[in-house]
């Protein structure tokens, strides 16, 4: 008799009883259904606020680092194009030719090895949606200036050109 009360317990349901597991059972589903507070919410958001407060001025930051690598790039390219020019015409185009006889012959009667296909298939514009800008002869001590005034608003100290691309 004494056994069958520790086996059944007090309340007369074994361990292996429905009742027993369904109390059980129940308690546990109620602790999983239960939601967020409010703190517990406002904490993750103040969270994710104070990160993308850290993070978002570097990935700023960064964009304009890769606007300028991209407008290195492309003097880069033009400037290849350019050599190709001259190699084939013995000059380089006039300021009033400018970059655009790199894609179409600027004078037939006057460029006579201009290539059919043209030295670029089309010109591109600048990171900042501006045209990129050459003057012959250069006022920097080379043959050409080739260069892009950089963001909108500049102040001439963001200038990129083929004198200063290595900086």
């Amino acid at each position: 008799m004494i056994g069958a009360l520790i086996i059944t317990g007090l309340a007369g349901n074994t361990m292996y009883s429905p009742a027993y597991f369904g109390v059980r059972a129940t308690a546990a589903a109620k602790r999983r259904q239960r939601g967020f507070t409010l703190i517990e919410i406002m904490v993750v958001v103040i969270i994710i606020g104070l990160l993308a407060a850290l993070v978002v001025p570097q990935v700023l930051g960064r964009l304009d680092e890769a606007r300028v690598t991209k407008a290195k790039s492309d003097l880069q390219g033009l400037e290849t194009a350019l050599t190709l020019y001259k190699l084939d015409n013995f000059i380089y185009p006039t300021t009033e030719q400018g970059l655009q006889a790199l894609v179409s012959n600027p004078d037939p009667s006057s460029v006579t090895h201009w290539r059919p296909d043209g030295y670029l298939p089309h010109l591109t514009k600048d990171p900042w949606g501006n045209d990129y800008q050459y003057a012959n002869p250069g006022s920097h001590g080379l043959a050409y200036d080739l260069f892009t005034n950089g963001p909108p608003g500049n102040d001439n100290s963001k200038v990129v050109g083929n004198w200063n691309a290595d900086q």
